[in-house]
């Protein structure tokens, strides 16, 4: 690779070459250092309840399959057929415990194990199934319901991975017993930009939301409205190139279901998840390198996969509280469904802005420019008690220079545990 990282973030200066967005040896690197090593998010585990049942996923470019096992084990392997590389399962979703390519025939167990071959006589007995099984990750864990996987054995574990990150997303995940489930049904949708712009949009922009989305919150289309305290609001890096976005404590989503709801759990989600409840509340985040959340009125978990350098396919459901009311739970739905997802008035503003950052970087000279992300630049500091590194003003852009910080480290190829380090004080 002729690029070198150095010169394209310097995050001790805030600069951040537009390369990075579009070149295509950059994107070629990221396949090998950054989703073939990565942790990455898969599903979640309300969606694979029962034994036999599996979902589709994507570990960067990477077709990956999530299976539970007959014994009840969640696995996943390449959803790649062992034969001739045929896309082996084409569905969502579904149960079953065999799978059969439709190209030659090959089946495959729930365990990833080869079962069936047609024809196997022609191999004269000299076909060792057991040495073409389904390719297995590396590792799998699943955290709060959240089911991630890589494919490098050498990765740290999972919980490790997370570092301090684990609490924030437990404030999201892991309010109330068991959890949260999944709304039915996932919205798909590809966008001409590089993976990262969303990436770090959900890193903690608060800097956009007054002027892409004013229109929408005026018109009451949003799932909020701007109000004097929003200027109360916390850019939050927790170490390992996961970013978060809070807000004040008591800051209630306008929906009137949804706050109700919120008041008469306050004192459980409080004793669940401790004190530090009592400073933040969490909103946004990024969990590197591409899983994002927004947690309000709209509750929304995204991947943004990559689809080349300058296209990204992304995902999206819908989460409740599992405990919820009904009454909550479809309060959530529809305020997603106005927000967030390919008709949404916030998605659309940032969609149409996304698209055109990066596609402005295709020009030959436009690629060689620097972007500037200096505000707040020198005034992070460290909270002991939010365990994490933060702005002193709630608007900064500190949280996207940890992000692409942590991103620059990854692609150099820093060996793990120096990626791991703790970069929150003990």
């Amino acid at each position: 690779m002729n690029v070198d990282i150095h010169t394209l973030v310097d995050s001790d200066q805030g600069l951040v070459g537009r390369a990075v967005h579009i070149d295509p040896q950059i994107y070629e690197r990221e396949g090998g250092m950054i989703f073939a090593r990565c942790w990455m998010y898969l599903c979640h585990e309300s969606q694979v309840p029962r034994p036999g049942d599996f979902c589709t996923a994507y570990m960067g470019e990477d077709l990956v399959i999530v299976w539970r096992d007959t014994q009840g084990t969640v696995r996943a392997f390449l959803n790649v057929c062992r034969h001739r590389g045929n896309r082996l399962c084409r569905a969502d979703s579904g149960n079953a415990a065999t799978i059969t390519c439709p190209y030659h025939g090959w089946a495959y167990g729930n365990d990833g194990g080869l079962k069936g071959v047609p024809h196997q006589q022609a191999y004269r007995g000299e076909l060792d199934k057991e040495r073409w099984s389904l390719i297995s990750v590396a590792q799998l864990d699943i955290y709060k319901g959240l089911i991630f996987a890589t494919f490098d054995a050498s990765a740290p574990p999972l919980r490790e991975y997370l570092g301090e990150m684990a609490w924030y997303i437990d404030a999201i995940f892991d309010r109330r017993d068991g959890g949260v489930e999944m709304l039915a049904g996932v919205h798909r949708w590809v966008v001409p930009c590089n993976w990262k712009v969303p990436a770090e949009n959900f890193c903690g922009d608060s800097y956009h939301g007054p002027w892409a989305h004013g229109s929408a919150m005026s018109a009451g289309f949003s799932a909020r409205r701007p109000r004097p305290r929003d200027i109360e609001r916390f850019h939050l890096y927790p170490g390992n190139g996961h970013c978060v976005m809070g807000r004040q404590p008591d800051d209630a989503s306008d929906s009137p279901e949804v706050v109700v709801y919120e008041r008469e759990v306050r004192a459980e989600v409080r004793a669940r998840l401790g004190p530090r409840l009592d400073l933040v509340r969490p909103v946004v985040g990024t969990v590197f390198p591409n899983l994002a959340f927004v947690r309000g009125t709209a509750n929304s978990i995204r991947v943004w996969h990559p689809r080349g350098p300058g296209s990204t396919e992304i995902w999206s459901w819908l989460f409740v509280d599992k405990r919820a009311p009904a009454s909550v739970k479809e309060a959530v739905r529809l305020a997603g469904l106005r927000s967030f997802g390919p008709g949404g008035t916030f998605e659309q503003d940032d969609i149409d802005n996304w698209q055109e950052c990066t596609q402005s970087a295709r020009g030959t000279v436009s690629r060689r420019q620097m972007l500037n992300l200096q505000m707040g630049l020198g005034n992070e500091r460290f909270d002991p008690e939010l365990r994490a590194w933060t702005s002193d003003f709630c608007l900064s852009e500190s949280n996207q220079r940890y992000f692409y910080r942590h991103w620059a480290r990854v692609m150099e190829g820093a060996d793990w545990s120096s990626l791991t380090a703790r970069e929150v004080p003990q």
